[in-house]
């Protein structure tokens, strides 16, 4: 499955609602995908074994499962709409 990498804080603001994360993985259940991670760039690069990560964000970020044949769902705006329709 291919994975989207999406901030947090702008997909929640694109859905017009926040979510706990415990409320987000239930809404990616309903839905068909699956959070798979949370994580930041900075934490993310350091898990990679990165020295200087003073430039990344700490902003939080949601790495999410695709099914291979939602290719629409791969960037934050198809996932915004989609969700956004789902949820009606």
């Amino acid at each position: 499955m291919p994975t989207v990498r999406l901030e947090r804080d702008d997909l929640f603001e694109r859905l017009g609602e926040k979510f706990t994360q415990e409320e987000f993985e239930l809404l990616c259940f309903e839905f068909g995908i699956e959070l798979d991670d949370v994580t930041s760039e900075a934490e993310a690069a350091k898990e990679m074994g990165a020295k200087d990560v003073s430039q990344l964000s700490d902003r939080t970020v949601y790495c999410i499962d695709v099914p291979a044949n939602r290719y629409d769902i791969l960037c934050m705006e198809g996932m915004a709409r989609a969700l956004r329709i789902f949820r009606g």
